[in-house]
């Protein structure tokens, strides 16, 4: 029997789409690496009732994630449009089931990074990635940004930060994706994927 390769999980949550865009561009630069590959997942949303109402797999796009999809990867990605400068709600909620993890310290020295999108151009985009990055350092993650090496970073007119990538959605969140933030989410991707390789072999994970 082959063993199954290393993955990046690339987990997020996309309201309109643009998130969703970005995560499978995130994707496409993992799986540009030779030895691993990238799993998508999402998380479903929250509702102030407690019936549930939402079917247990989505009618469209990833599943939703499970703790052992965050527990056997060997990098993580987390996206998520902003609110109020701040991660969206169902993502939160999920990482806040995550302490089991934080017990057993599952996720120490995996590398993580984190991507947003936003209807306006300053709405909040850096100040969402680092609420994405408190709770990976909590875990012991180790962050990777977007280093200007990447060339769009300078070049952006949209989305693009030195914490991650970003993607302005427009008023409407109909906006597609730019070349510039389509290199930098993909460059992204890649860079993880290198990073989970080179720290799993290193240190013996995942």
């Amino acid at each position: 029997m082959t063993a199954s390769l290393p993955y990046v999980l690339i987990l997020y949550y996309s309201r309109h789409g643009a998130t969703r865009a970005m995560a499978e561009r995130l994707a496409a630069g993992v799986e540009s690496c030779r030895g691993i590959e990238a799993r998508l997942r999402t998380v479903p949303p929250v509702s102030p009732t407690c019936e549930a109402v939402d079917p247990e797999i989505p009618e469209e796009g990833a599943i939703y994630a499970d703790l052992d999809d965050l527990r056997h990867c060997a990098g993580l990605a987390l996206g998520s449009p902003t609110r109020f400068g701040n991660m969206a709600a169902p993502l939160k909620h999920f990482i806040d089931t995550t302490s089991e993890l934080w017990l057993g310290g599952a996720l120490v020295d995996k590398p993580a990074t984190a991507f947003t999108s936003t209807s306006s151009l300053h709405g909040g985009q850096e100040t969402t990635l680092i609420s994405m990055l408190l709770p990976l350092l909590h875990h012991g993650m180790v962050y990777a940004g977007l280093p200007y090496s990447e060339t769009a970073l300078m070049e952006t007119q949209a989305g693009g930060t030195p914490y991650g990538a970003s993607h302005l959605a427009g008023k409407r969140s109909d906006r597609p994706l730019d070349e510039s933030e389509r290199q930098l989410a993909h460059a992204q991707g890649q860079r993880i994927a290198r990073l989970a390789l080179s720290l799993a072999h290193a240190g013996g994970r995942p």
